[in-house]
């Protein structure tokens, strides 16, 4: 699912265990393959990929071979098929652990936006975290009406009609903050235009509310009340 971070060995980024991932799919799928083809497959830059494939063949995961026309070839090493299946199932692992965490946030933060008697909700950014918040709802007494996103021309994604402003909405009670990519941005600029306290917020998204405070100091505070 586009947009998921996964975890890899302690101490090692996710990003990279992703990308490694990825590289070895690729090493494994096409023999004969360009830097530059290898990098648009991994969606990074030239010299970045290079480095991740240097990386691979001093772990002995990936064997190099000369070809015809200053090309290179690359295998996968027994080492890096043992190697591309344990990070498959660790990515595999990795993302149901954040559907489950990210299902029970949605659920979570959905009712108590039912509490305060806030039914009309809608979603502001697509990507899978969309997709699970339309899956909690089915469970509480809200309507998702709408998913905000801007400069997309679908008419409807996750099931939901496809807005580009806050306005197109009507009786709207509150937003429920789905963007994965940006969502410090997001909720940045629609507190500019829809009060704070409407902008729900999921607490693994780790945004920023007013006065530095984040959506578990908003959750103690209210506990304490």
């Amino acid at each position: 699912m586009e947009g998921l971070t996964k975890a890899g060995k302690p101490g090692q980024n996710p990003a990279t265990t992703l990308t490694t991932l990825e590289l070895l799919s690729s090493v494994e799928t096409v023999e004969h393959m360009s830097q530059r083809r290898l990098a648009l497959r991994l969606g990074v830059a030239v010299g970045l990929a290079n480095s991740y494939l240097k990386r691979c063949v001093r772990k002995g995961l990936v064997k190099m071979t000369k070809a015809p026309a200053r090309r290179y070839a690359y295998y996968l090493t027994p080492k890096g098929f043992s190697e591309k299946s344990r990070l498959t199932a660790e990515y595999l692992s990795h993302s149901f652990e954040f559907f489950r965490n990210a299902q029970s946030e949605c659920r979570r933060t959905l009712r108590a936006a039912e509490a305060r008697g806030w039914r009309r909700i809608a979603l502001s950014g697509t990507g899978e975290l969309a997709e699970i918040a339309t899956l909690a709802a089915r469970e509480i007494d809200i309507e998702l009406v709408a998913i905000l996103a801007p400069g997309r021309n679908e008419k409807e994604i996750a099931g939901l009609p496809v807005v580009a402003r806050l306005d197109d909405i009507p009786a709207l009670d509150a937003v429920l903050i789905t963007d994965i990519q940006n969502p410090q941005t997001t909720f940045d600029a629609l507190r500019a235009k829809f009060d704070p306290v409407r902008l729900l917020t999921p607490t693994l998204l780790h945004i920023t509310r007013e006065n530095g405070t984040r959506e578990s100091d908003v959750q103690k505070a209210e506990t304490m009340e």
